[in-house]
């Protein structure tokens, strides 16, 4: 995932857009992971992971967006696609030593509160989301992000999100849609969308495809 907007307030509200490769394999939100139970997410299918985690009965959900930084060592590396899945199971960010794992950024979100940690490869920083409307990037909460400067007034005035994604998938680096060549020809674009709403007595998540109108 490469843009996390929030609205903190009750109810909650997250929207996730998910960018990657094009022909890398995934599936749509399900119970995947009997390890987690009740854990509703849409599923990596080369590591096995998710990038948006929703736990109903717990009312709180969790997103990874990859970081910049410094990259873990090969021989050690573990996939980051269980972070957010543990997060939003236990209610917890992780802890301890995280140099096996690539940067990220990773925000655990709950009625009670949301907490962002960002890990940079060398030094791991927790911070808590401001109230009203945030956006969250592959740089973090980086107010001077192009993304962020296009996007954010956009979210922050709107009371639907929804026709704020419906703009043709643009390689401007402050689209929020996006479909680019990289140099190796595969094709790098968004491909979903999960809106998750969470109130005291309900959770609800909605999940776009945004390949399933694309002719490749």
């Amino acid at each position: 995932m490469c843009t996390l907007i929030v609205r903190t307030g009750r109810p909650l509200t997250l929207m996730g857009v998910r960018d990657e490769f094009e022909d890398r394999p995934w599936e749509g939100p399900g119970e995947h992971w009997p390890e987690y139970p009740g854990v509703i997410g849409g599923r990596d299918l080369k590591a096995g992971g998710t990038w948006l985690a929703v736990n109903p009965a717990a009312r709180r959900a969790a997103a990874l967006l990859n970081g910049h930084g410094r990259e873990a060592a090969q021989a050690t590396r573990i996939s980051r696609g269980d972070l957010a899945l543990r997060a939003a199971y236990t209610g917890e960010l992780p802890a301890g030593d995280l140099s096996r794992y690539d940067p990220f950024h990773l925000v655990l979100a709950g009625l009670a509160g949301i907490r962002l940690l960002s890990w940079d490869g060398d030094r791991a920083a927790v911070s808590a989301l401001p109230e009203g409307t945030s956006m969250v990037v592959n740089t973090g909460l980086d107010p001077e992000s192009e993304r962020v400067v296009a996007y954010l007034p956009r979210f922050a005035g709107a009371t639907a999100w929804r026709e704020l994604i419906k703009a043709e998938p643009s390689s401007d680096r402050s689209a929020l849609i996006i479909r680019h060549e990289a140099p190796d020809g595969r094709i790098f674009a968004s491909l979903s969308v999960m809106e998750v709403t969470i109130a005291p007595d309900d959770v609800t998540y909605d999940f776009i495809d945004l390949t399933a109108d694309r002719d490749g």
